[in-house]
């Protein structure tokens, strides 16, 4: 009889956490490969497939709810090249909220999740449970987006029947928008839908405030919505002229100014009881991630100024102002100190800084943000100390 033969050992299975550094550390690698990468005819075909292969570990990342890999290869990103983090970031942003349809003998679809912000103003604040009563003007707000210019006749749009709130939508990961895409893709296309899970778990709850019934309130509220519509329809191709893209950018623009005007009246319907007085301010439509930062980082300089402007309270002028980045526990902020005639501090303040952000345009953002409150004497410095003091304030001019 033949001996039996000694086993032959078994790999040892990678570990989870080593495979994820694995994976977290290719992704990361591969966005610094394509932020680096020159367009020239030598190396065309072999970005083409870089970026197929990067395309399709994002796709396979939302898909399989992987949101651990894709924020810790942005977060690696961010330490190892500001290109790489923002082609990375960018791609991951927009791959999440577009979600593409092939179709056998028929036309290709996407799914676009925008995300349209706005700053309410009312008395007391405004009550969850009165939101999204009113399905006549939830209807005409959405023929109004069409016959306003900013989708296609041709597109089918919904809007989810809640306002979310800043903390709400703070929550709303990569995988999770994406997951609420498929779901309303079936809905768009006119399927029976019994759940919808991601959507449901989107929805938590405006955070508690504080306001009292006279109170005046602003408070920020994002109308998030779906469209649905052929991928190749021309209505949305941008000029590929630098000068052709800029003109049609600017005139959606100025079709989107003007439809807040007309579509101010059925936001208030849908917000709040008919008759209650609200001040609305919308700022731009995008692509949901890019309308929550530019909404977010609204609110943040909101809440610096009013900061700024409850301490000036009671204090004589004139003031000055000194503006410069700090680093607050790891993270980089904008802050603003205001001194009196005698050059003590009066009020400080902070706002969040985005990585790579232009320091000068934030500054700018600042500046006239303080000529509101009567502020015109401003200072840049290199930065804030540990201490708090500025570091070379230079007058700006």
């Amino acid at each position: 009889m033949p001996k039996n033969k000694k086993p032959v050992p078994r790999k040892s299975a990678i570990p989870a956490e080593e495979k994820e550094e694995v994976q977290v550390a290719a992704l990361c690698a591969l966005a610094l490969e394509l932020a680096e990468q020159e367009d020239s005819e030598t190396q065309a075909d072999a970005l083409r497939q870089k970026e197929a292969e990067f395309q399709r570990l994002l796709r396979r990342y939302l898909n399989g709810n992987h949101d651990d890999l894709l924020y810790g290869a942005i977060d690696l990103a961010s330490h190892e090249d500001i290109g790489a983090w923002r082609l990375l970031r960018g791609a991951v942003e927009e791959a999440a909220a577009s979600l593409q349809i092939r179709r056998e003998n028929a036309p290709a679809l996407e799914i676009d999740v925008f995300a349209i912000p706005v700053f309410v103003g009312s008395t007391g604040g405004l009550v969850e449970a009165e939101g999204f009563q009113d399905d006549e003007a939830y209807e005409a707000l959405l023929d109004s987006m069409k016959q306003a210019g900013l989708e296609s006749p041709k597109a089918k749009l919904v809007l989810v029947r809640h306002a979310y709130d800043a903390a709400e939508a703070s929550a709303i990961t990569y995988s999770q928008l994406h997951a609420m895409a498929r779901e309303a893709s079936a809905v768009l296309g006119n399927k029976k839908v019994a759940e919808a899970p991601a959507l449901e778990r989107s929805i938590t709850g405006w955070s508690g405030t504080a306001f009292g019934p006279d109170d005046a309130a602003v408070e920020l509220r994002f109308l998030v919505g779906f469209s649905q519509k052929h991928a190749d329809d021309p209505f949305y191709a941008v000029p590929a002229g630098e000068a052709q893209a800029d003109a049609w950018f600017e005139a959606r623009m100025e079709r989107y100014r003007r439809w807040t005007g007309q579509a101010a009246p059925l936001v208030q319907r849908l917000l709040a009881p008919a008759g209650r007085p609200l001040q609305l301010n919308f700022l731009y439509q995008d692509l949901f991630f890019g309308a929550r930062q530019q909404g977010l980082a609204e609110q943040a300089m909101l809440a610096l100024m009013a900061t700024l402007g409850g301490a000036l309270d009671g204090h004589g002028g004139p003031f000055r102002a000194i503006v410069g980045p700090a680093d607050v526990q790891g993270d980089m902020v904008l802050r603003v100190q205001l001194l009196g005639g005698d050059g003590a501090v009066v009020a400080s303040g902070e706002r969040p800084l985005e990585l790579g952000s232009d320091l000068a345009v934030e500054v700018d953002d600042v500046r006239d943000a303080l000529a509101t409150l009567g502020v015109e004497d401003v200072a840049v410095a290199s930065r804030f100390d540990a201490q708090g003091n500025a570091i070379d304030p230079r007058p700006l001019q």
